[in-house]
């Protein structure tokens, strides 16, 4: 028999996701929590069908799920709320209650006087990431500390991965690997950084920019070092410049309702609907809100990812929303002050290294999110939408963003661990061959470029391609003493090899 949230989503006909880890009624003498529910023991279970001691229950002994919280206090009767409150009123989760159900239904609780008792967080900051110095709400002594409003807000369970990134300060390693560079090496790798970002913010979605469009993401992701608060009209500034189809570009957020789609026929390929175009708005002014303060007052990294993800759930846009989101990471952690002076964390390049990685923690919303419309083909691409969740769209406000943070927070180590050093090593292994090179013979630079990068990206070998398309211009003795340079460099570490000594180096 289920209690708390499981019950009230069953009896209450709540159109939210399903909690993720539901309280069961099992012979078990205490609390016991695994991978699947929350076992009960009956002694501790609610004694009736009453939804006010199921809703008790769940704050006590449950995680936080705002969504069904806000669209179970939606069907409650504000006099069951307030006998509950005038019944304990210093009671800790009475008085959330009263808060909560306020919050949902816009207005006072009539009848209800002040509350006392110690001031109380509605997010326990031990269990989850919270809104620091949040100010209490003076009536019902309770601190709303939660990551956003009452009206949109991401939940971040504090996991050990997530406490342990926290703590490594990612920005500030950044920031440090930076300092370590000369000025030339420093200058070219963050280029390199971008133009690789670009590429790779594009592949993810299965294009390859033209250089027009390289240049203007390039451009916005620089642009992003600037005070540039989220509005509607940067955010269609920003969308039109990374599409290419003028018929594509935007003049505001949508205005019509789209979907994510596979391969597969009809409905069937439908795989995400974003939530109606009457509801983006509203969600749009809440998650811009979020996305201008937060970034500031929390963490970056988990301002960003909640940016990134929120935003590409409403998609605001008809195309253009995933390079858009993840953009978003930049700009929370630029806005933040966190990287300044044009630092970059290429993280785009490690999403698409871990694609699948990103699909799942895109699926964690997206799959459940799918479930509650209900989608008829007509013909073509033409589809009916039918929205069976709940008219205030609770889902698409008050989500998990555990998953998110923690794959944004994997996703920026790998960023910094490998992606920066790789750029750095390899312009420290072409300088090298480059260098050696030119101590040797004159070889054209352009060509020269062209031959090093290649042997690089191949293992050290000059392609035959690229010696019969060079060979009137290149000795074949160069060739070989770029492979074999090239070949040295790649099985050594970098650092060493700016000291190496000429007699050391293998010739050709």
């Amino acid at each position: 028999m289920s209690v708390g949230y499981a019950f009230l989503k069953e009896k209450m006909g709540l159109a939210s996701f399903d909690p993720a880890c539901p309280a069961l009624i099992k012979p078990t003498t205490r609390l016991e929590r695994n991978a699947e529910y929350l076992a009960v023991p009956p002694r501790m279970a609610p004694k009736s069908d009453n939804p006010i001691e199921h809703l008790l229950f769940a704050l006590k002994h449950e995680a936080i799920d705002l969504a069904l919280l806000m669209e179970a206090m939606r069907k409650i009767s504000g006099n069951d709320v307030l006998s509950e409150v005038q019944r304990t009123p210093s009671g800790q989760y009475a008085r959330t209650l009263g808060f909560l159900w306020e919050e949902a239904h816009g207005k006072r609780l009539e009848g209800a006087s002040a509350a006392t008792g110690a001031v109380v967080d509605i997010f326990d900051t031990a269990r989850y990431v919270t809104l620091p110095d949040a100010p209490p709400m003076p009536f019902w002594r309770v601190r709303w500390n939660g990551l956003g409003t009452t009206g949109w807000c991401a939940t971040v369970a504090r996991t050990p991965l997530i406490r342990e990134a926290m703590a490594s300060d990612i920005p500030g390693q950044v920031r440090a690997y930076a300092e370590s560079l000369t000025g030339a090496v420093r200058e070219r790798a963050l280029s390199f950084a971008y133009l690789s970002e670009t590429r790779s913010s594009f592949a993810i979605e299965n294009e390859v920019p033209s250089e027009q469009r390289q240049a203007a993401f390039v451009a916005l992701l620089h642009a992003a070092h600037r005070e540039n608060p989220l509005t509607e009209a940067y955010l269609t500034d920003l969308q039109q410049a990374t599409i290419s189809n003028v018929l594509d570009r935007a003049v505001g957020f949508r205005a019509e309702q789209n979907h994510l789609a596979n391969s597969l026929p009809g409905a069937a390929g439908v795989t995400y609907i974003p939530p109606p175009p009457h509801a983006v708005d509203g969600l749009m002014s809440e998650m811009m809100s979020f996305a201008n303060v937060m970034p500031k007052v929390i963490d970056p990294i988990v301002a960003g990812a909640i940016s990134s993800f929120g935003f590409v759930f409403i998609h605001p846009f008809m195309d253009g929303n995933g390079r858009l989101s993840r953009f978003l990471i930049h700009h929370a952690l630029c806005q933040s002050g966190a990287l300044n002076s044009g630092l970059i964390l290429p993280i785009s390049v490690a999403m698409k290294k871990h694609e699948n990685e990103y699909l799942e923690a895109l699926k964690a919303f997206s799959v459940p999110a799918r479930e509650r419309w209900n989608v008829t083909w007509l013909d073509g691409d033409n589809f009916d939408f039918e929205y069976r969740g709940s008219d205030r769209y609770e889902m698409y406000r008050y989500w998990d963003a555990t998953h998110a943070v923690e794959f944004t927070y994997r996703m920026a180590q790998q960023a910094l661990a490998v992606e920066l050093r790789t750029n750095v090593e390899y312009l420290e292994r072409y300088d090298y061959v480059s260098r050696k090179i030119n101590e040797v013979v004159d070889v054209r630079g352009s060509d020269l470029a062209v031959l090093v990068r290649g042997a690089l990206e191949n293992k050290g070998a000059v392609s035959k391609r690229r010696r019969e398309q060079y060979g009137v211009r290149v000795e074949p003795k160069v060739f070989d003493m770029i492979e074999d340079l090239a070949t040295h460099a790649l099985k050594r570490d970098p650092d060493e090899l700016s000291h190496e000594a000429d007699d050391d180096v293998p010739e050709g």
